[in-house]
């Protein structure tokens, strides 16, 4: 995802605009790779995976692999992420 997007994106469920952009992998100095976006209204992630932002509801997104990533990435998440963020956590 090119850093740049953040000035488009907004969060699908409230709107929110902007969202907050954790990089955990990047190519370049302006594109992650690998990251999670968060929206600090409804205090949801969505996850960067091969560079695709992935901007579902929460009805369209797979809790085991969500949880699978955060437990991954544990460490290199920030703590409103990992342990209280919608819609689960670890």
């Amino acid at each position: 995802m090119n850093k740049k997007l953040l000035n488009i994106l907004a969060c699908p469920i409230d709107k929110y605009f902007p969202l907050e952009c954790f990089e955990l992998e990047m190519k370049k100095t302006d594109v992650v790779e690998k990251g999670v976006l968060y929206c600090k209204k409804c205090t949801r992630f969505y996850l960067v995976i091969d560079q695709i932002p992935i901007l579902l509801p929460d009805e369209f997104r797979s809790e085991q692999d969500e949880k699978k990533f955060l437990l991954e990435n544990q460490k290199k998440l920030p703590h409103k992420i990992t342990n209280e963020a919608h819609p689960w956590h670890i």
